[in-house]
């Protein structure tokens, strides 16, 4: 079987790489890029084609409710999963309208994401 493809995405290099080494911990899961803004999120999605995004709503320029509608409109086979260090008020319901399947709270991240993950790819 295939690994999932995944592209994450955060400003804060920390979390993008716990995530990433937790990620990349599942046999059936490969981390093929990591993206720090959304503009480079972009970017990643249409080159590196994952099959899921996960990325963080908040973050300078752009942020990743305007991301993830753009990944969505180039990219529309890339499902993407929302993060927030709020609660799941007008910012999560805002990423679920630009296209994420869901939104998990950071604080949750680890213990979420990869059965998010499975649900996703049992359902393509």
């Amino acid at each position: 079987m295939e690994a999932t493809r995944v592209l994450v995405v955060d400003d804060d290099y920390s979390i993008l790489e716990v995530l990433t080494r937790l990620l990349n911990d599942y046999p059936d899961v490969e981390v093929v890029g990591q993206a720090v803004t959304g503009d480079e999120a972009i970017s990643k999605a249409q080159s590196l084609q994952p099959h899921i995004v996960i990325m963080d709503i908040r973050m300078p320029k752009m942020d990743g409710i305007t991301a993830a509608r753009e990944i969505k409109s180039k990219c529309p086979q890339v499902q993407i999963i929302g993060l927030t260090e709020l609660g799941q008020g007008y910012h999560a319901e805002a990423m679920l309208k630009a296209g994420a399947l869901a939104v998990y709270q950071k604080s949750n991240a680890l213990d979420e994401l990869y059965p998010a993950i499975r649900r996703i790819t049992a359902g393509q």
